[in-house]
């Protein structure tokens, strides 16, 4: 009998992070629990006291010649790496697949800042002789899924979302639809950011630094969705289900209980439930995930706009086959995204 898993599947995964390059160092820091957060040079913000989420071991001339990496800003980078490593977990070879069936949508909260500082530096302090125009492409937050879908020749759907702490779950939703309409056969989904000196030293001036933006981080978290016909006819190992979808725009104050039973759509029965952005902080939520085991990924390795990403790819991780998760996640007054999932192949469970 179909169920509702059967439709969407996940072929592929992908991570670069605080805890290293590829699935391996993610998956040790999920299983020992240790922060790679490290913390912030005293220098970069003229005190001492607050952690970040560096990819520190992240190096583009382990993956393509110095020439090239100059051209890319550090989220592109990131972007243009993590979806080789995520065609390449979905076993899809470069020349194997129909281009224009195939996309790429990702979350990006802050694309490549460190490009658009130093792009306007130049503007404010030299004037319009100061632009240097080969920093501009990658000063927009779409310049990583761009970057990606040409070294890739991924032509299909392209869209990328910034939406808060749920920039990744917007980008995720739309895939999945896309998916569900026949637009695409495959696609690439989830979030990527950079971080850099000047993005903290502009959380501590706006006092972020003891709020939301404590213990921010940078990487990706990418996944490859396929139709499951489509993934069954190449042969793809198949490593989740692809369930239900909810979200909210907003908790009403006064009805907010209203609002996460309208999320949850009934009582949330999973064996493992992740959160991510700031839903480990919305009360309503949490105090209906009782007894539920939870994965937070933000302690161990930071959150940022678009770490949603990294949180799937943490939450498929340790999904065993024919388990159920949700996974779920909130900006600061909202959005809200609830997402379920079945480990393994829906049709072997």
């Amino acid at each position: 009998m179909a169920s509702e898993f059967d439709n969407i599947v996940v072929t592929g995964l992908a991570s670069i992070s605080a805890a290293g390059v590829g699935l391996e160092p993610l998956r040790e820091a999920l299983s020992d629990g240790v922060s790679r957060l490290t913390a912030v040079p005293e220098e970069v913000l003229g005190e001492t006291g607050h952690f970040w989420g560096k990819a520190n071991a992240f190096r583009a001339a382990d993956f393509m010649p110095p020439l090239k990496a100059r051209k890319f800003d550090r989220a592109s980078l990131f972007a243009v790496v993590a979806t080789g490593m995520a065609l390449k977990s979905a076993g899809i070879d470069p020349g194997g697949f129909d281009p224009a069936r195939t996309g790429i949508m990702l979350g990006c909260g802050f694309g490549g800042i460190a490009n658009s500082e130093e792009f306007l530096r130049e503007y404010f302090t030299k004037g319009s002789d100061g632009l240097i125009p080969m920093l501009f492409p990658n000063t927009v937050p779409n310049a990583p899924a761009s970057n990606a879908s040409i070294e890739h020749d991924l032509k299909g759907p392209n869209v990328t979302f910034v939406q808060r702490f749920c920039s990744a779950e917007s980008a995720l939703f739309m895939a999945i639809h896309i998916l569900e309409e026949g637009r695409a056969d495959a696609m690439v989904v989830g979030g990527v950011d950079e971080l850099n000196p000047a993005q903290m030293r502009g959380f501590m001036s706006m006092g972020q630094l003891s709020r939301y933006a404590g213990g921010f981080g940078e990487g990706a978290g990418l996944l490859v969705l396929e139709r499951a016909d489509h993934a069954r006819r190449r042969g793809a190992r198949i490593l989740a289900g692809v369930g239900g979808r909810r979200t909210v725009g907003l908790l009403v104050p006064g009805a907010e209980r209203e609002g996460v039973a309208r999320l949850l759509d009934g009582e949330p029965a999973a064996e493992l439930v992740s959160l991510s952005g700031t839903a480990a902080d919305v009360a309503p939520l949490v105090e209906r995930l009782s007894g539920i085991p939870r994965l937070e990924t933000a302690p161990l390795t930071g959150r940022s706009l678009a770490m949603g990403g990294l949180a799937l790819v943490a939450h498929l991780l340790s999904l065993t086959g024919g388990a159920h998760g949700l996974h779920l996640a909130a900006s600061p007054e909202g959005p809200y995204y609830a997402f379920r999932f079945r480990g393994g192949d829906p049709a072997q469970s």
